[in-house]
């Protein structure tokens, strides 16, 4: 590395810390005041940058939460990742799985999606945005969900009866958008845990 490039490298670290910010704080906005109130300016006033430095990173909304619920996505998978190595000496219990997706999907980064499908389903230009998106981190989850589970995706029903273990735990997660549901939803995922055991041959 030469002496020249040295001095680039504080100004780097600045510039990811703020786009860091902004994307976190887009997803704060997302989750509780929803697509409407989740305006460049408001996102730049919440994460403490100017509107200037949010557009130099994101030229439109559109591209502050689009590049947000990506972000948000990947510290979901993440914090899945990290809590399935911390279980590695052994295999998580089905029960153990399936509270962990409920989880996922009750976190205000699922919350802020919501927002963002709300939005597309009505929006031609964003939908085009959010549809590749959420089928990729669709596939992600679902791969991990199958490694978590040990499940066998040869046999017939199985890969079926995965996605409707994550269906499932996304329809509790939009249950709990408007009230707390956390009782029902931990007597639903016992019984599904157990129903899912019987599924998946065990």
């Amino acid at each position: 590395m030469t002496a020249q490039a040295l001095p680039r490298e504080p100004q780097q670290d600045r510039s990811r810390a703020t786009r860091r910010r902004l994307l976190e704080a887009a997803i704060d906005c997302l989750a509780s005041v929803g697509w409407a109130g989740t305006t460049v300016a408001v996102v730049a006033e919440r994460a403490g940058v100017s509107r200037g430095a949010a557009q130099h990173h994101f030229r439109t909304r559109e591209d502050l939460v689009t590049a947000a619920v990506e972000y948000g996505a990947d510290v979901r998978k993440a914090r899945m990742r990290e809590r399935l190595d911390a279980l590695a000496d052994h295999r998580p219990s089905t029960l153990d799985v399936v509270t962990l997706l409920g989880e996922m999907y009750t976190s205000p980064l699922f919350r802020a999606a919501l927002q963002l499908w709300v939005a597309a389903s009505s929006d031609e230009q964003l939908r085009a945005r959010v549809v590749p998106l959420e089928a990729r981190v669709g596939r992600e989850v679902h791969r991990l969900t199958v490694e978590a589970l040990g499940a066998d995706e040869s046999v017939p029903g199985v890969r079926e009866t995965v996605q409707a273990t994550l269906d499932l735990v996304r329809g509790l997660g939009l249950a709990d958008l408007l009230t707390d549901d956390s009782a029902r939803r931990t007597r639903l995922l016992h019984q599904w845990a157990a129903t899912l055991e019987t599924a998946l041959g065990r």
